[in-house]
This record gives structure tokens, C-alpha cells and sequence, in this order.
């Protein structure tokens, strides 16, 4: 059986060093879907995936159970995985609820957050604005990742925390392709600037409203991906 993106993975060098085989090929697969080397709806061939990433089928089950709850793989009625392909429905839906828990995240964030956090947040922000024509993509969005998980860190709320982490797991695909939306980076890092102000003057109502505008423009981004790809033709 010949997989062109099998190859291509063989190519990228292998595995890298993690805690357990399992993270190690949930990672390389991880970064393939994000990047786009694996489409949304391709099937996933366990044995020759497990041979491309030289694990046994054990921990690569596993790394597709962790991708599962990630939202980047899902399983048919004959339980064979594939790459997940959400509707733009239920991804607005979902963005829709992180919105709601950053926004309360932030605002926590102004009165529960020490200065050290609010500058490593700030620190995060700046260096996406001066490095962003020079970060490679996912490289960017690590970044961009980073940086709403220290604020939501820095609400303190447990549970908010386990909740934002469930849901942005499931927004991982959505959120990349989101943030390499070249023409829209600068209104995305001018977004990052108003929600780091914010919190410097520990402006609840004001960091609450800048990060539902930010997640706002996610759905934005979203919805003018799935427009354009359903007015691309097979010729394009």
C-alpha cells in the first residue's frame, strides 16, 4: 500500500524524543494534521503508520486515542480512524464556548494574576509581534498557544482551566489554520496588544471584551477557510 504522506513522514526524520512512544507518534501525527500534510477525512492505516514512525501498534492506538480527544482524529461505525473533519457549525460552536471561558479566564486573570505572569504574558505577545514575518508557522501558533494558556494559567480557577483545556484541545486544527491567515496576522497580533494593556491595568471589563473580539475574529477566519475551500474547484 502506497501513502505519499507515509513516505513524507518517513522523510522528516522520525521521532522525536518525548516521555512514551505513544506521545512521541501522537506528536509527529499531531503536527502532520496541523500542517496540513494529512487532509480532513483521510484514512489513517494503522500498520503502515506504525511502521513509518517505528513504534508497534500499541502506543500508536494510543497516540490516536490522545489525538481522538484532541479532536483531530475520529473513528467510523467500523472503527477505523481517519482525520476528524468538523463542520464549520459545530467548530463555531466550540470556538463560540472557549470564547466564553477565556473571556471569564481573562478577567479573573486582572484581580488573581501576579506581575510576574501578566509579564511573561506580555513577554509572549511581543515576541510573536517582532518575530512574526520570521516564525515558521507552527512555530507561530505554539506561541499564540502559549500565550492564552498563560492567561487562562493565570485565572487560578481550576476548573476553568481543565474545562478551556478540553475544548481548546478539540480547536487545535481550527485555531492553526486560523492564526496562518497571513493577510489577517496583523489585526491578530493588534488584538494580542489590546488584551496584553488590558491586563497590565488589570482592566477586567476591558480583557474580558478584547479576548471575546479575538476568538470572535477565530470564527471569522474559520468560516472564510470553509468559503473559500467550498468555492475552490477540483482544477484549482
Amino acid at each position: 500500500m502506497s501513502n505519499s504522506w507515509i513516505d513524507s513522514l518517513k522523510e522528516e526524520g522520525g521521532v522525536r524524543p518525548r516521555r512514551t512512544l505513544a506521545e512521541e507518534a501522537a506528536d509527529n501525527l499531531r503536527e502532520f494534521i496541523l500542517l496540513g500534510k494529512l487532509a480532513p477525512g483521510t484514512a489513517i492505516p494503522e500498520r503502515d503508520l506504525a511502521e513509518a514512525l517505528g513504534v508497534s501498534r500499541t502506543p500508536l492506538r494510543e497516540a490516536l486515542r490522545l489525538l481522538e480527544i484532541e479532536g483531530l482524529v475520529e473513528y467510523s461505525a467500523t472503527r477505523r480512524p481517519r482525520v476528524a473533519d468538523p463542520s464549520l457549525h459545530e467548530l463555531t460552536q466550540y470556538i463560540s464556548v472557549l470564547g466564553a471561558l477565556e473571556a471569564l479566564a481573562g478577567e479573573t486573570a486582572c484581580i488573581e494574576a501576579t506581575m510576574a505572569e501578566i509579564a511573561e504574558i506580555v513577554r509572549l505577545g511581543a515576541r510573536m509581534s517582532s518575530n512574526s514575518s520570521q516564525l515558521e508557522p507552527l512555530e507561530f501558533f505554539q506561541l499564540d498557544m502559549q500565550f492564552h494558556a498563560a492567561i487562562v494559567e493565570a485565572s487560578r480557577n481550576e476548573p476553568l482551566i481543565e474545562t478551556h483545556r478540553q475544548y481548546n484541545a478539540r480547536l487545535w486544527r481550527a485555531r492553526f489554520l486560523s492564526s496562518q491567515q497571513v493577510d489577517r496576522r496583523d489585526n491578530t497580533l493588534a488584538q494580542h496588544a489590546d488584551i496584553t494593556d488590558a491586563l497590565q491595568k488589570r482592566d477586567a471589563k476591558a480583557t474580558r471584551r478584547a479576548l471575546r473580539d479575538h476568538l470572535k475574529s477565530t470564527i471569522e477566519n474559520i468560516a472564510r477557510i470553509h468559503s473559500d475551500d467550498a468555492d475552490r474547484t477540483p482544477e484549482d
